[in-house]
């Protein structure tokens, strides 16, 4: 139920956020406003400053020109705590300027997956099981941390499927190893174990299409199954589950479900 906080009345979208915060760990302006349900850009920026000025958000600063400088916010310790979630986001001074970030530039890519996956409209029938973000490897034998996992309710079981975001920083030597953990995963039965499910894919999601076609490639040279190719670009674009994707062999893309579903509005 909505409480109160230094002043302000706790309203069930700002522990919506609160608690997403916990998974997505720093979210921009329009990533809160997905997730909170604001429609307004006005009313989000407003309610984004009062959770800030409360303690219950902290914001930091993205960009080196103030014309395109980013607002960004993480959960505070007073923040997690009133919604009973760990604060496991980055660790950056209040109201500081960053020109440059790796990690919260990857993050807030992730972001982007996890948002159109759950926040921008289910096709009929499907529903959103549960989204799962990892620390520490996911096995004691393999050292493999995925960006993400999820899992989707359809009227065929439960879709499955791992995330890896690409910004163009790891080797293709990387990308092999990783491709032979997801495999011995697959094959050896703890991915069964571990989360309940006899089979997953792999969302690789990439920020440019020269990307993709040079991850692919690698790929391709171990495996034609599983792996699954997109861009941030049209994940973004609201497409996640339209033909965006394509598989390591073949060059028409795909959807990630039957195109008898519709998505809803």
């Amino acid at each position: 139920m909505p409480g109160a906080e230094r002043g302000i009345v706790i309203q069930e979208r700002d522990r919506r956020l609160l608690e997403a915060l916990a998974v997505m760990r720093v979210v921009d302006r329009e990533q809160a406003r997905m997730v909170s349900g604001f429609t307004s850009v006005t009313r989000v920026n407003t309610r984004l400053l009062t959770l800030t000025r409360a303690g219950l958000l902290r914001r930091f600063f993205l960009g080196a020109a103030a014309a395109g400088r980013k607002s960004l916010y993480t959960l505070s310790a007073r923040g997690a705590a009133l919604v009973g979630v760990p604060a496991r986001g980055p660790r950056r001074r209040s109201d500081e300027v960053l020109v440059a970030d790796f990690f919260i530039s990857h993050q807030l890519a992730i972001n982007q997956v996890y948002c159109s996956m759950k926040h921008r409209g289910l096709p009929q029938d499907v529903s959103f099981v549960r989204w799962l973000s990892f620390q520490q490897p996911i096995t004691d034998r393999l050292h493999l941390i995925p960006d993400g996992y999820f899992e989707l309710g359809t009227p065929n079981g439960t879709m499955a499927a791992f995330v890896e975001v690409d910004l163009g920083h790891e080797s293709l030597g990387v990308w092999k190893q990783k491709v032979r953990h997801y495999l011995e995963l697959a094959l050896s039965g703890e991915y069964e174990r571990r989360f309940g499910q006899n089979q997953f894919r792999v969302l690789v999601v990439v920020n440019s299409e020269r990307r993709l076609l040079s991850i692919r490639t690698a790929v391709r040279a171990l495996t034609q199954k599983i792996f699954w190719f997109a861009t941030l670009a049209s994940v973004d674009s609201g497409n996640i589950f339209g033909p965006a994707w394509l598989r390591p062999e073949e060059d028409d893309r795909q959807s990630l479900l039957p195109q008898t579903y519709q998505v809803t509005p």
